[in-house]
């Protein structure tokens, strides 16, 4: 089984080519936290090359944006080719789905407030806080009534 999984950040914004057979395809590169700390106590990110192809290449290239926050699902595809005499081998994940994790107008707020993809990094360490006034069940007392007929599986 060859599938991936990557949520993360746009590096530069996608660029948009054609094939010969006039085929769409995109390329961006997907910077992914690490979910640990190194010896010194810093995450480190993985810059991971993404491939797009046909209407969702361009639809990438329509909405999309360096620092923009997206989910990839595909799968790792590995190639290689010649320069200069040297084999150079390649590594790049092919996009099945691609989803935008933000509004177009999150991400230009965030582009105008010139916010960098490290100021989204995860924190394991930050805790958060519920108010119980806004709990979305708080009006349907201590119990809730579920029927076989409600769980899905």
């Amino acid at each position: 089984m060859n599938k991936v999984v990557l949520i993360g950040r746009v590096t530069r914004d996608p660029e948009l080519r054609y094939t010969a057979s006039n085929i769409p395809s995109t390329r961006f590169t997907l910077a992914v936290n690490r979910p640990f700390e190194n010896q010194n106590g810093e995450r480190e990110t993985d810059f991971i090359n993404i491939v797009v192809w046909r209407k969702q290449a361009e639809n990438v290239k329509k909405y999309v944006s360096k620092g923009s926050l997206i989910a990839v699902e595909g799968r790792i595809q590995t190639g290689s080719y010649e320069k200069d005499g040297q084999r150079i081998y390649t590594t790049d994940v092919v996009a099945d789905n691609v989803q935008f994790l933000e509004s177009k107008a999150q991400s230009q707020n965030r582009a105008e407030a010139d916010v960098t993809p490290a100021d989204f990094a995860y924190n394991s360490d930050s805790t958060q806080t519920t108010d119980m006034s806004e709990e979305v069940f708080a009006d349907f007392g201590d119990s809730i009534e579920i029927s076989d007929d409600d769980i899905a599986f």
